[in-house]
């Protein structure tokens, strides 16, 4: 796809200014990372999967294992942007009442970035399809390879420790990228990309995969478009370029779709994955 650096046509958008923009204000990432380097070893994907929900003030869910540093690089987070961190810890026999009383949770006053593992689920409650379906990202993380598991062995028995993480960033410095990740160009070539992949979701014979067809209890929701350009836009902006990609919907295609995709009883007696079916779709559908 090409993006012209100066005029894009129909909407008139100088995207040489936008580059230039995002060049001066996205210096902090590199501070952040290197920040949370300090604390996080490897990870990387979940690393810029937060800074990816904070730039689009979206909710996060992390799954993964005990011992994966999901809690600690939340808190890590909150420390090098200078916010407050709070942790509640959920048991099977913690009920909403016990937790909030007669008071209502308002999402849109605060970002909620959770960690959930996916063992000891007997006795639990799952969390139901539509507030699942109100984090922007669900993102699974993997063990570390060995090189990162020595590291992490060897620091957190030394005498050192790990270093303390300091504030690089203050909050308005994220409230002014929240902004300059919205004026981020994105062609209707993208759009449409993004209303495919997801509308393929919901009918996939459409775009003649009818061999997920019967894998498919029920796709994503008009959210999911949404959370899919939103999630984009701030990788493009992690990338320091003023326009969205191909490859930026597909880089945070799995993390937005796999909380979204109902899997039929079919699927799980195959072992059929929403993963396989994501795999699927972006290999069909056209790439602009």
């Amino acid at each position: 796809m090409e993006i012209q650096e100066n005029n894009t046509g129909n909407n008139n958008v100088d995207i040489s200014k936008i580059n230039a923009l995002i060049e001066k204000e996205s210096g902090f990432i590199d501070l952040l990372n290197m920040e949370i380097g300090k604390v996080i070893i490897g990870q990387k994907h979940m690393v810029e999967s937060l800074l990816i929900g904070l730039l689009s003030n979206g909710h996060i869910l992390l799954e993964g294992v005990p011992g994966l540093a999901k809690t600690l690089a939340i808190s890590t987070l909150s420390k090098v942007i200078n916010v407050d961190f709070k942790r509640i810890q959920f048991t099977p026999d913690l009920l909403p009442a016990d937790l909030i009383g007669t008071e209502v949770f308002r999402p849109k006053d605060g970002l909620v970035m959770a960690t959930q593992n996916p063992i000891e689920q007997e006795g639990t409650y799952p969390l139901p399809e539509a507030q699942v379906d109100r984090f922007m990202l669900k993102v699974v993380l993997p063990y570390p390879n060995r090189e990162e598991e020595k590291l992490i062995v060897r620091a957190n028995v030394s005498s050192e420790g790990f270093p303390t993480p300091k504030k690089v960033v203050d909050p308005k410095q994220i409230i002014k990228a929240r902004d300059i990740v919205k004026k981020i160009y994105m062609d209707e070539k993208i759009e449409k990309y993004i209303i495919d992949i997801v509308y393929a979701t919901r009918d996939p014979e459409y775009y003649q995969l009818e061999e997920i067809k019967h894998f498919i209890s029920f796709g994503g929701s008009p959210r999911a478009s949404i959370s899919l350009a939103s999630a984009a836009k701030a990788y493009a902006f992690l990338k320091k370029r003023g326009y969205v990609i191909p490859e930026d919907v597909r880089a945070v295609c799995s993390d937005v779709l796999r909380h979204r995709i109902g899997l039929s009883y079919e699927a799980e007696a195959e072992n059929i994955t929403t993963e396989n079916v994501i795999t699927t779709i972006l290999n069909k559908v056209e790439v602009p």
